[in-house]
């Protein structure tokens, strides 16, 4: 009785963890919020980071090779005219001037004796220039420099004759500064871009956040309703797919308790009828005997013998009920030793025919195959006693019970069949609860508790096996048992 209390409470401390777990989702909206602007902000930054960097590459190698081309074109024009001799040519000067002011720069012509022809700024002409960029020239190499700090480039081109023969060296200065000015705005506008979009992410991330956790703030209040006692209330929760079934799985768990709870409310209503109504059969019999002083012999058998039937039937009740106690999944001890299954139906089959005789019942036994199976066969003698002996409680008169045996490789089948009253189709998925009964009156004629299936299953569940009921009302019922060979602690 006190199964149903635990089941309670233990669901209610489910109810009360799940409970906190969704009060830390629900306090999580900043952490949500937090996580919403780094999965959008963080990308983007370095998006933008990669992109001025790789325009800034560009830009640089695509003014390198310009000025490279304009270098080239210089030197087809310096060697024929035998400007790196004299250094006095009009039209030259004028081209190597106009590209210096092209790209705010300076340019400087060397000889191959390291003198300087030409310079645009005219502060080094005919000096000497000997630099490590001028020398790797005349050793065929160009020279680069880049110059961050000060937005410069500096870049060395060799003259070359036709015969690859070095005549002079090109050194250009040129400003990088308007390549870095692009950069700096591209920058500037990717900073109010990414800004205005952190603006819409947190906006974005504070509405979806309160959509999200707004389901769960529901579902923590109706647990909470739940908690303080209103279980008919159940949940009714709109919002994304997922709560929806968190809410539906609690009203289906809500209604399975009250329906155990009602089973186990009138359980203690029964059975507290069921074991005083015999106490009062004994003692009404007892007070009769003791008034009348001189009762005949025959009179005090008969009494004794309807005290004796009342006591037996004060004993199954007790007995069922401390079956179950002694049959807990976690306190049973199971006793496993390899049995004839055969010869154990048998010993049952026979142990019941006096019971099916009374009403002309009969009792068919089909054997397939011998069966070893490693069991408890004090446990499982219980349960299927259980099957065949309800087969011929709620049997017809004149009717029949069929026990059948099989087995494979892995499982042995034992199939109890009737042709009794059958079982309404509503009822079939309690009648395995504990006390729950179809049929009150006539279970309580019977000397029923509503133990017996219970006790059934919870016997094949300790073997590891399973328990399925088909049946019609008015054209009997069938229980298929199935309990594998080789028992699995």
């Amino acid at each position: 009785m006190n199964q149903n209390i635990y089941i309670q409470n233990g669901v209610l401390a489910i109810f009360s963890k799940i409970k906190n777990k969704l009060r830390v989702l629900n306090s999580m909206r900043m952490y949500v919020l937090f996580i919403s602007i780094f999965v959008g902000v963080v990308p983007l930054v370095f998006f933008t980071r990669a992109f001025l960097n790789t325009y800034e590459e560009k830009a640089i190698d695509n003014r390198i090779m310009e000025l490279e081309n304009q270098g080239k074109a210089l030197s087809s024009l310096l060697l024929p005219t035998g400007y790196l001799t004299t250094g006095q040519i009009p039209e030259i000067d004028t081209e190597i001037a106009r590209i210096a002011d092209l790209y705010e720069g300076r340019i400087l012509i060397v000889n191959n004796n390291l003198n300087i022809v030409k310079d645009t700024y005219s502060l080094e002409d005919g000096r000497y220039l000997v630099s490590k960029g001028v020398i790797q020239s005349f050793d065929g190499t160009n020279s680069r420099i880049r110059d961050r700090k000060n937005q410069s480039l500096r870049l060395t081109y060799p003259i070359m004759d036709e015969s690859k023969e070095i005549k002079g060296v090109i050194v250009m200065n040129f400003s990088s500064k308007d390549i870095y000015e692009i950069r700096n705005t591209l920058e500037q506008r990717a900073v109010l871009f990414s800004m205005t979009l952190v603006i819409l992410i947190v906006v974005f991330a504070i509405y979806i956040s309160g959509k999200l956790t707004k389901p769960l703030t529901n579902v923590v209040n109706s647990i909470n309703r739940f908690s303080e006692g209103y279980l008919e209330e159940g949940f009714s929760i709109k919002g994304y797919n997922e709560i929806e079934k968190i809410s539906d799985s609690f009203n289906h768990m809500i209604s399975k308790m009250n329906k155990l709870e009602s089973s186990r409310q009138e359980f203690v209503s029964n059975v507290s009828h069921e074991l005083k109504t015999p106490i009062t059969s004994i003692k009404v019999l007892a007070d009769s005997l003791l008034m009348q002083e001189d009762a005949p012999v025959e009179l005090y058998r008969e009494f004794l013998t309807d005290i004796t039937e009342e006591i037996e039937r004060e004993n199954k009740i007790i007995t069922d009920l401390l079956s179950l106690v002694k049959l807990d999944k976690k306190a049973g001890d199971m006793n496993i030793v390899s049995i004839n299954i055969n010869e154990l139906l048998e010993q049952i089959l026979k142990r019941l025919s006096p019971i099916a005789k009374k009403r002309n019942i009969e009792l068919i036994y089909e054997s397939f195959r011998p069966v070893l199976a490693e069991v408890d066969e004090v446990k499982l003698s219980l349960a299927i006693s259980n099957l065949i002996e309800n087969a011929i409680k709620y049997n017809v008169d004149d009717g029949w019970v069929r026990v059948s045996l099989n087995a494979d490789h892995k499982y042995f089948f034992v199939k109890v069949a009737d042709s009794g009253i059958g079982i309404p189709e509503d009822a079939q998925d309690f009648i395995f609860e504990r006390f729950y009964r179809v049929d009150k009156a006539r279970s309580r004629e019977s000397g029923g508790t509503g133990l017996g299936l219970a006790i059934t299953k919870n016997v094949i569940q300790m073997h590891r096996g399973a328990i399925r009921v088909y049946s019609k009302e008015g054209e009997g019922t069938t229980f298929n048992v199935r309990i594998p060979l080789n028992y699995i602690s």
